[in-house]
């Protein structure tokens, strides 16, 4: 999809005096106690060549690994999942990863070689 197109609800025209349009809602923030997570990057390599950048180090709710899962998805633009509470991406996005974590105040360390 393109820029010019994100922001519109897909309401072209209305007669309703009363009628009024929804703001794009706004990013999510994690919530939750982020301080306590001490999670690790790993960058994993599979056969074929194929690179994994892991996230582990969670505890307590789901929720918290599920939303972020998305988010860092979105960030980097790639597929991935959620696996025995570790987030799996696809690709080296180590820094991306590592760099949006300590924004949002989570412990966050570069694990591995």
């Amino acid at each position: 999809m393109s820029n010019k197109n994100k922001n519109k609800t897909g309401i072209i025209y209305s007669t309703n005096p009363l009628f009024k349009t929804e703001e794009p809602k706004e990013e999510k923030k994690i919530s939750g106690h982020v301080t306590q997570h001490d999670l690790r990057i790993w960058l994993d390599r599979l056969g074929g060549g194929k690179v994994v950048t892991r996230v582990t180090g969670f505890y307590g709710d789901g929720a918290i690994i599920e939303s972020l899962s998305k988010i860092l998805k979105h960030k980097c633009g790639v597929g991935g999942t959620v696996k025995n509470r570790e987030i799996l991406l696809q690709g080296e996005h180590r820094d991306k990863v590592l760099k949006y974590l300590t924004e949002e105040g989570f412990n966050v360390k570069k694990a591995g070689g």
